[in-house]
Parts: structure tokens; sequence; C-alpha cells
């Protein structure tokens, strides 16, 4: 019978009511199967999580302490261990941090900026208003980092072999205990079936056809976007180059002959986010990590220096186009 059903009957005996003792001994019971399952492997916790472990004075991030943490590694190395639950090598935590760098600020001109400073302006406190920031970005604005991403792993993915070769993956595994010095590792990836000029001119081609733009090149503001160009320059000099920035790359070249067009901060940083093994999602995520003290400092300098309740226009910049002659009686 049924530890509830026993208990029903207990009660239903002693006219409803609840004898303490008994019930007191059934938790106990009750909390003492809870234990042995989770213990014999079946989990009854509502939430798992192989992030971090709190425990009374302890605090374990992806293993290590994070009292450790504090002065042996630096930031980015800290985002990277978060997202990826091993510590990047050490070219791989220097391209990050100059990702994370490059995507600081953009000055006033993006909606995310513009959202933040002007719900500051409102008398909101910080907190609403970088969430305002962080709300405004979408498929028009910090998207083409998702979708350039996503464009260079399709690709990638359907034109390369993969390897899945247990052995050697251990091997790599056994031989690089100390993730900190181990070399930079393009994935599992090996040659391309495809010539990379061959791959570049196809999909140029496929949306010359639907008369769409490619994710990650071009720039309303820029024709030359510096931060792109930065990133990939140091890639090479870094020999950082893995397949989605040797593609990336490789498009830049084809649309910078046709139409003068050079790769952009999302295109660069999407392709080098993509060598070292993040998704389209994760790769948002550390645009928006980047860009966040600069929306800080905007929401800051706007409480500071600016007039309250700022006005992005003027009732003369408005054109009304509805009606103007209704009657309420027609």
């Amino acid at each position: 019978m049924k530890i509830e059903e026993k208990l029903s009957k207990i009660n239903n005996k002693n006219n409803v009511k609840t004898n303490t003792k008994t019930n007191t001994k059934i938790n106990t019971q009750i909390n003492t199967k809870t234990k042995t399952k989770t213990n014999n492997g079946t989990d009854n916790h509502r939430i798992r999580t192989s992030i971090t472990n709190i425990q009374p004075n302890k605090i374990i991030t992806r293993g290590y302490p994070q009292e450790e943490l504090i002065n042996n590694i630096s930031f980015s190395e800290m985002v990277y261990l978060l997202l990826k639950g091993e510590l990047p090598s050490l070219k791989e935590a220097k391209m990050l941090n100059h990702i994370l760098i490059s995507f600081c600020d953009h000055g006033v001109t993006p909606p995310s900026t513009q959202t933040s400073r002007l719900i500051a302006s409102s008398g909101s406190p910080l907190n609403v208003s970088l969430a305002g920031g962080l709300l405004s970005f979408g498929k028009n604005h910090a998207g083409a980092i998702e979708d350039s991403m996503e464009l260079f792993q399709e690709l990638i993915k359907s034109d390369f072999y993969i390897h899945n070769n247990l052995n050697n993956n251990n091997k790599h595994n056994n031989n690089h205990n100390n993730n900190h010095n181990r070399n930079h590792n393009h994935n599992n990836y090996s040659k391309c079936n495809k010539n990379m000029d061959i791959i570049a001119n196809d999909i140029i081609n496929e949306y010359k056809l639907k008369n769409k733009k490619i994710p990650g090149f071009g720039h309303r503001y820029h024709n030359k976007d510096p931060r792109g160009a930065k990133l990939m320059e140091l890639a090479k000099k870094e020999n950082f180059i893995g397949p989605h920035s040797e593609l990336a790359l490789a498009i830049e070249e084809v649309l910078f002959k046709e139409k003068g067009i050079n790769i952009n901060v999302d295109g660069a940083s999407g392709a080098l986010l993509s060598d070292m093994g993040f998704s389209s999602n994760e790769g948002f995520g550390i645009f928006m990590i980047g860009r966040i003290p600069g929306i800080i400092a905007h929401v800051t300098e706007e409480v500071n220096d600016e007039e309250e309740f700022r006005k992005f226009c003027d009732i003369s910049d408005i054109s009304y186009c509805g009606d103007l002659n209704k009657s309420i009686d027609d």
C-alpha cells in the first residue's frame, strides 16, 4: 500500500485529525526514499546544473574553486570557461578578448543605445535602461552575427569531412590535461571537399538570385568596418585562421572585387567564434556581453550630462497621416 493511502486511512480513522507523530514519521520515510533514489542515480531534483556548485563556504565553477579563478584567469577566459566548460588555449583567450573589445560601443547610432538613453532620460534606474537596450537587439540590429555564424557553419559542415574518431579525441584530451597550455585546434574539420573560392562564389551567386545581402559584410556607416578588418588582421598574425574565417575571407575577396564590400565586425567575429566552436546563439550572447559596458556608459552620460525627458524629435518632425474630421455622431 502506498504511503499516501496509509496516511489517508489514518486520517479517516481519527476523524480527519492529523496525528503529528505519524505525519513526521511518514515524511521522514518519504525524504529517505527520495535521497536513496538520488544516490542510486535517479535524480529527483527540480533543477540540474553542471555550471556552478554552491555549498557552504564553497563555490565551484566548472570544476574550479572560484577563489582560484579570481586571480589566475582573465575575464575573457572566464566567459569561455562558463560557456564551454573548459579553459581556452592562450590563443583562444587572446582572440576572444579582441572580439569582446570590438563589440564595446558604436556611439549613439544603434537602436539599443538610443533606447537605453531614452529610458534613462525618463528617470528609470540603470537596470531598466540597460534591459531596454538589450531588448532592442533583434534580427535588424545585432542579428547579423547570428546569421553569419549560421551561414558559415552550415557551409563548412556540408563541405568538410568531420572526424569522429573517438580514439583520436581521447588521445587529444589525455595529452592536454592542462587546457590553458593546449594548442589552438579548429574543431574536428579536415580538408575541404571544395576549393574555398568555389564555395564563396556559389553562395554569393545564390544570394544574388534571391536579391539578399550576405550577413556579415558591408556596413551602413563604414565603407570598411575598422573592427572587422582589425580582427582578421590579428587572426592572420596569430595564425588563428580556421575553416570558417578562411571562408569568410574568400567571400570578402569576391565581394570586394565585385562591389567594393568588406567584411564587418559581425562577419569577422562570427567566423572566428565559429572556429572556436561556439554556436550562433552563444555568439549573440557574447556580443551582448561585449556591448553591455558601452550601454552602461551611455546611460550614465545621459543621466549626468543631459536634460531630463529627452526628445529624439520635435513636433515639427512628426508627420500625421490619419483622419482629422471624424465626428462621434457619425
